[in-house]
């Protein structure tokens, strides 16, 4: 009974005052000024591009919410859906708003960073650590053992070998050696790897709870096994910014093994924004045609026009933005713009034909082939020549569930040069001081065999208990063995190192504290590190 007097108390002042009318309308429609019905200017103005002059985007889509027709409104119902519309915009803004005001107040760096950029050289399908980083010379004398009750201790196997009536031990078939003055175990697969094992700090004691693709690349590579969160790149993109407005923060590249089995396939979602906004997706490079999609103007349009067309578009987004203040308004103008500065950038980034002879040596023959890993890792350092922020390279096919002995080979073939070669690249001009360079995939192998078992012949199926990557550059250790797995390989035997506690490392070596890197969305603020992750001081030099 109160609401119906007082909506029909409103009613009445509605009809008998005009200015009273267009104001309540301005305010439930645009939720702005009650001076500026249409959200911008004064009352009743327009874009001149705009193509039915005089009439709103609200209106065309409800005329009962355009100024002008405030009479239309004649019952209680009608007036408090058109109220409607002011408080849930009103919120709105208050949410953005404070959203907004929240990301002001970040301050990143939190302290001194050791490293200004990454280079991510992501191994996709699971490496075998075990025939790569981490040697195990007791294994061979367990040959076609069973793994031990103690060893195996009840852990989670994947269906792909639930069925094996035994998992037989299967040592690994290549040679290790020390290298370098630090006396570094690496396979004989890794012979350029070994010239700069001085340089890299191996960490064999990574381990995550997800055992399958997909759930294991999307927790590295976004601090979740479920989709939806923003990608690393992503989120320090967020809290650092650019240092080149005329190249991305974040660049993607994608590569082929050179023995065209890719294995796994790879979802934009893994270099998305999540929930950030849209200006912080990586943005892949491609390998043939235009670098970036899009990227050449269509024939007939001259720099010229191009100019002309986004500055109208951009005058016609910021009305809009005006109106109704969506932050994706602004990403899409900026985007434009980055686009438009593109078009001169990346030719020229892209181009390696001016790269002297020494240095396609020094990444290998592949380098000279577009979309190699060998090629990728070359533009990986113009790129970090051209400071941007994160440089993520994928490498597919490692997924080695049989036939590993054939397979293997190749893959370590493909990456060992070139990961070797971009180590000794950056160095050299001074880069590999503040440039983070770490090598790996989402989980390692089985210390088992899956399918028949020969002492050269053998595959291995998916292991997360345990596994090895290596990081340089950027303020970690040189020439240096972090963590220890168990005579098998099978669990971590000491200084384990979990997924969030390498993500909070590499953003403390970029100077963000991960505790403090954070956006509310849904009511909740989240971080790359979810609820966990600690940093791994015994790396950082």
């Amino acid at each position: 009974m109160i609401l119906r007097k007082t909506l029909d108390k409103m009613l009445a002042e509605y009809r008998s005052d005009e200015k009273g009318a267009r104001s309540l309308l301005a305010v439930g429609a645009y939720s702005g000024s009650v001076n500026s019905c249409h959200g911008f200017g004064s009352l009743g103005e327009r874009s001149k591009h705009d193509p039915e002059p005089g009439r709103s985007n609200h209106e065309r889509l409800n005329p009962s919410m355009h100024c002008g027709n405030y009479s239309r409104v004649s019952s209680r119902r009608e007036l408090l859906a058109l109220s409607g519309y002011g408080l849930g915009a009103a919120a709105l803004h208050m949410l953005l708003g404070g959203r907004t005001a929240a990301a002001a107040d970040r301050s990143f760096p939190n302290f001194e960073p050791r490293a200004k950029r990454v280079i991510f050289l992501f191994q996709a399908g699971g490496p075998s650590h075990l025939d790569l980083l981490d040697y195990k010379p007791e294994m061979k004398a367990r040959f076609n053992q069973d793994i031990p009750p103690s060893i195996f201790g009840g852990q989670r196997i994947t269906g792909m070998v639930a069925q094996q009536d035994r998992l037989p031990v299967a040592p690994s078939m290549y040679g290790f050696s020390q290298s370098g003055e630090s006396g570094t175990w690496l396979s004989e697969l890794l012979p350029h790897t070994s010239k700069v094992a001085d340089e890299i700090c191996v960490l064999r004691g990574m381990h995550t709870e997800a055992i399958n693709h997909d759930p294991a690349i999307t927790f590295i590579q976004t601090g979740s096994q479920l989709p939806g969160r923003p990608s690393m790149g992503a989120w320090i993109h967020y809290g650092l910014g650019s240092e080149n407005q005329n190249l991305p923060a974040f660049v993607v590249l994608n590569s082929l093994p050179s023995n065209g089995m890719p294995d796994q396939g790879l979802l934009a979602r893994l270099w998305g924004p999540g929930f950030l906004l849209g200006r912080y997706q990586g943005v892949q490079f491609r390998s043939a045609g235009d670098p970036v999609l899009d990227l050449s103007d269509p024939p007939g349009i001259t720099r010229e026009r191009r100019r002309t067309l986004l500055d109208g578009l951009a005058a016609l987004n910021r009305q809009l933005h005006e109106r109704a203040g969506d932050p994706e308004i602004e990403t899409r103008i900026a985007q434009y713009e980055m686009a438009f500065r593109m078009q001169s950038s990346v030719p020229e980034l892209a181009d390696i034909s001016g790269e002297p002879d020494h240095v396609f040596e020094m990444y290998g023959p592949d380098s000279r082939k577009p979309g190699t890993f060998a090629a990728n890792c070359l533009l990986a350092r113009r790129l970090a020549e051209r400071n941007v922020r994160f440089i993520q390279i994928y490498h597919r096919g490692w997924d080695h569930h049989g036939g590993l002995t054939e397979k293997l080979p190749v893959l370590a073939r493909d990456t060992d040069q070139p990961s070797a070669a971009l180590i000794l690249d950056l160095k050299q001009r001074g880069l590999l001081k503040d440039t983070l360079v770490i090598w790996g995939g989402e989980f390692g192998r089985t210390p088992y065999a899956q399918g028949p078992l020969k002492p050269d012949n053998y595959g291995r199926d998916h292991h997360g208990r345990v596994f090895s990557m290596w990081m340089a550059g950027g303020g970690v250790k040189r020439g240096y063995v972090h963590g220890s797995s168990d005579d098998f390989g099978f669990n971590v035997s000491t200084d384990g190192v979990h997924i969030h506690d390498l993500q909070a490392t590499i953003l403390h070596l970029l100077g963000i504290d991960h505790l403090k890197l954070t956006y509310e969305f849904q009511g909740r603020q989240f971080r790359l590190t979810d609820v966990s992750g600690t940093v791994v001081k015994e790396i950082i030099g």
